[in-house]
């Protein structure tokens, strides 16, 4: 019998490697593809550093108010009011780094590259402004 909820071992992998992933097809000869004009891969490659892989979510048991609180170690807290619970419900805290944001572009731009691709950057920055924006 399961003990406990254990990390996904994935995320653990991509965590202990700066957190980008890369994704390509295997193009075949002998497979007809969708696209005939299609010559080379197209390559999804995806930070996934921190973000919901480091998070700590947990179970609100009632009423309360969730805070969310960042200490600087000089100066003054930075504290936003995250909601005010009528009853139960569940909470979860993100985060990611500038440090791993700038490795996932340099090894973006690196494997494209060394692979002789044109590289594009998709985003949605439409619900998070200060997070993905």
């Amino acid at each position: 019998k399961l003990k406990k909820m254990w990390k996904s071992p994935n995320g653990i992998i991509r965590n202990i490697l700066g957190g980008t992933v890369f994704r390509e097809a295997i193009i075949c000869k002998n497979i007809p593809r969708l696209v005939t004009g299609w010559e080379k891969p197209i390559i999804i490659g995806r930070h996934a550093h921190a973000d919901q892989y480091k998070a700590t979510d947990f179970v609100v048991p009632g009423e309360g108010k969730l805070e969310l609180i960042f200490t600087p170690p000089s100066g003054d807290p930075i504290k936003h009011v995250v909601h005010e619970y009528k009853g139960a419900g569940v909470a979860l805290a993100m985060f990611n780094t500038d440090a791993s944001i700038i490795d996932f572009a340099h090894s973006s731009f690196k494997y494209a590259l060394e692979r002789k691709y044109p590289l594009y950057l998709s985003t949605k920055n439409t619900i998070l402004k200060k997070y993905d924006g």
